[in-house]
C-alpha cells in the first residue's frame, strides 16, 4: 500500500520515526511529508533513511511530477502524526500553504490523525470544534492519550504510541477492502413535498448520516450510488468527486422512490438513510398562495412506503437496510417501536435512533441501535456519524455472511 505520513512540529515527532519503520517493515511504500517546523525536531536525513524516499516540505520541488497533487492522488492512506493544534485548525479550514496541506486537499484516501499537544490546547473549544469538523468529514482520530506531557504537567495530549497507531492503520487498510465488489445504493437527506411553487412540507434531516454511510462504504471498497434528497451544499461537498461514489438527486418522496427502486435492480445492498415524508399534498397549487387567498386548507395523502416496497421486491442475496427515527411513548421504548417497524416493513436490518428537539437531527453525533432479522439488537453504537456508519456496514457484512 502507498501511505503518506505527515509529520508536524511537535516533540512527539520522534515517535513517528518508529511508526514509519514499522510501516516500511510491513512492505508499504511510505512517503514522509514533514512541515518546516517538524524538521526542527527530526531532520530530513532521518526521514529519508527510514522511508527510503526523498523528503521535501515545499510545493516548488519536483514540479514536473506535480508532487503536491500526485502524493495525495496516489495514497491509499494519509496519516498525520503528530497532529498539532495548529495543523488541526489548518485541516479544518482547508488551508494548503505547504506540501502537507496540498496533499491533504488532493487526496481522496482515508485520513488518520494522531493529535499531540499540551492539555489546555487539546481541551480548548477551538481545538475541539476543529476535531468535530474533521470527524464529520470522515477523518479518523486516534488519541490523544493521557499521561506525562512536557514539563511537569500531566493529562490528555500525548500522541498515541506508534504501536497503537500502527494497529489502527492495519485495521483501516484491511477494512478498506472488505466491501470490494459490492454495489451499494444509499439515500440521504430529507424529502420535500411541495405546497405551491414556494412552500413545502419537509423535515430537519441534514443528510449527514447518509453522507457518512456513503463515504464509509466507498472507502471500504464498495461502488456507491448516493441519491441525495435535500442536503445543504456544504454537507454534500464532502462526496462530490469522491472515488467510487456516483451522486444523483431526488426532491420528493415519489422521485426518491423511483430512483431507489431502479437502483435496487443493480445493487447488492440498499440503505435507506433518507428521512422520507410520510404524506404529500393532495393538490399542489400552481401559483404562490397569498393572504388574499385566505388561510389554505391542505389535504394530505399518504406516500408509498419506499422501504417496504424495496424489501418486498428484494432479489436473492440482496440486503435491505432501513433507518427509523423514533420517540419513546408511555407504552413502547424506542427499541420496541423499531422491532415492530422492522417486522412491518420487512427490512433485513433496521437502524433505530431516538429523535427529539435536541437529539438525532442536525447534530454531529448519533446513537443508533441496529435490529437484525431475528429482532435482536445486533449492535449499539454512540459517537460520530462516521462511527455509526462503519458499525452499520459491519452489521451489513455480518448479515450477508450469515
Amino acid at each position: 500500500m502507498n501511505i503518506v505520513v505527515g509529520v508536524t512540529g511537535g516533540i512527539a515527532a520522534y515517535k513517528t520515526v518508529h511508526l514509519v519503520r514499522l510501516l516500511v517493515k510491513d512492505g508499504h511504500e511510505v512517503h514522509v511529508v514533514p512541515t518546516e517546523d517538524a524538521l526542527r525536531f527530526v531532520g530530513a536525513p532521518t526521514w529519508e533513511a527510514i522511508s527510503r524516499h526523498p523528503v521535501t516540505t515545499s510545493v516548488h520541488d519536483d514540479v514536473a511530477q506535480v508532487r503536491h497533487v500526485a502524493l495525495g492522488q496516489a495514497a491509499d492512506l494519509v496519516v498525520v502524526a503528530p497532529a498539532t493544534a495548529n495543523t488541526l485548525a489548518k485541516m479544518a479550514a482547508g488551508l494548503a500553504g505547504d506540501l502537507l496541506g496540498t496533499t491533504l486537499l488532493a487526496t481522496r484516501a482515508p485520513v488518520l490523525v494522531a493529535p499531540a499537544m499540551h492539555m489546555e490546547m487539546w481541551l480548548h473549544p477551538a481545538t475541539q470544534a476543529n476535531v468535530t469538523t474533521l470527524a464529520e468529514r470522515g477523518v479518523r482520530i486516534i488519541g490523544p492519550d493521557s499521561g506525562q506531557l512536557t514539563g511537569a504537567d500531566s493529562g490528555p495530549g500525548r500522541m498515541s504510541e506508534p504501536e497503537a497507531i500502527h494497529a489502527e492503520i492495519a485495521r483501516l487498510l484491511a477494512a478498506g477492502r472488505d466491501l470490494a465488489g459490492l454495489r451499494i445504493a444509499v439515500s440521504a437527506g430529507g424529502t420535500r413535498e411541495p405546497i405551491d411553487p414556494v412552500r413545502f412540507i419537509g423535515n430537519r434531516s441534514s443528510g449527514r448520516q447518509g453522507i457518512a454511510v456513503a463515504l464509509a462504504a466507498a472507502e471500504r471498497g464498495a461502488d456507491v450510488t448516493l441519491v441525495a434528497a435535500h442536503i445543504d451544499g456544504a454537507v454534500l461537498a464532502d462526496v462530490r468527486g469522491r472515488a467510487r461514489i456516483r451522486l444523483e438527486h431526488a426532491g420528493t418522496a415519489s422521485e426518491l422512490g423511483e430512483r431507489m427502486t431502479a437502483l435496487a435492480q443493480e445493487s447488492d445492498v440498499v440503505i435507506m438513510t433518507a428521512a422520507v415524508a410520510d404524506y404529500r399534498v393532495a393538490r399542489v397549487s400552481d401559483h404562490k398562495l397569498t393572504k388574499d387567498d385566505g388561510a389554505p386548507r391542505i389535504e394530505l395523502v399518504e406516500n408509498a412506503d419506499i422501504l417496504a416496497g424495496l424489501a418486498a421486491g428484494r432479489r436473492s442475496g440482496q440486503t435491505i437496510v432501513g433507518f427509523a427515527a423514533e420517540m419513546p411513548t408511555d407504552d413502547e421504548s424506542v427499541i420496541e417501536r423499531g422491532i415492530r417497524k422492522r417486522r412491518r416493513k420487512g427490512a433485513d436490518l433496521l437502524a433505530v435512533n431516538e429523535v427529539g428537539w435536541q437529539a438525532g437531527f442536525e447534530r454531529a453525533d448519533n446513537t443508533v441501535s441496529i435490529i437484525g432479522p431475528d429482532d435482536a439488537v445486533v449492535a449499539t453504537v454512540s459517537g460520530s456519524k462516521r462511527e455509526v456508519a462503519d458499525a452499520l456496514l459491519d452489521a451489513v457484512l455480518a448479515a450477508r455472511a450469515s
